[in-house]
């Protein structure tokens, strides 16, 4: 988009701003190749998780930017166009939050900081929820939701 045309901002939405939303955060950055402002935050942020940092550094991308943030951070910054919940718990808890044009989407995953055990586990964990948000944003540009009408 161009012009007077703003990017859609996405707005990713978890309870600790630990893992999910930071990790679909910096992939929709990635996959989505500029064509969007990406944001995440938390209903309680709790910090980034280490192990969040590490996987997003082996699939060689970016984490620059990314810190835990309150729902109300993000809101004085940016009015999103899509809110995209990926905890049900955060889907439950969320604020009303007022959209540009978009939807409100819930893709809820497992909390891979939820995980116990050693780290190879933990790690193991992450890893796969990395890789089913990034399946999930590919499919979701795929369906190229930035291209309907405002509503």
């Amino acid at each position: 988009m161009s012009g007077a045309n703003p990017k859609p901002a996405v707005l990713f939405l978890c309870t600790g701003n630990s893992a999910r939303s930071l990790l679909a955060e910096a992939l929709l950055r990635r996959l989505g190749g500029g064509r969007f402002d990406v944001y995440s935050a938390g209903t309680g942020p709790k910090g980034v998780n280490p192990f969040t940092l590490r996987v997003l550094e082996e699939a060689g991308v970016s984490a620059e930017g990314l810190w835990s943030k309150t729902v109300d951070d993000v809101l004085a910054q940016v009015q999103p166009d899509y809110l995209i919940a990926v905890c049900s718990e955060a889907d439950r808890n969320c604020p009303a939050v007022p959209l540009r044009r978009g939807e409100r989407l819930s893709w809820p995953f497992d909390d891979p900081a939820a995980e116990t055990g050693p780290d190879e586990r933990k790690l193991a964990r992450f890893r796969e929820v990395r890789d089913q948000i990034a399946r999930r944003i590919r499919a979701w540009l795929g369906e190229e939701p930035w291209k309907q009408p405002p509503r």
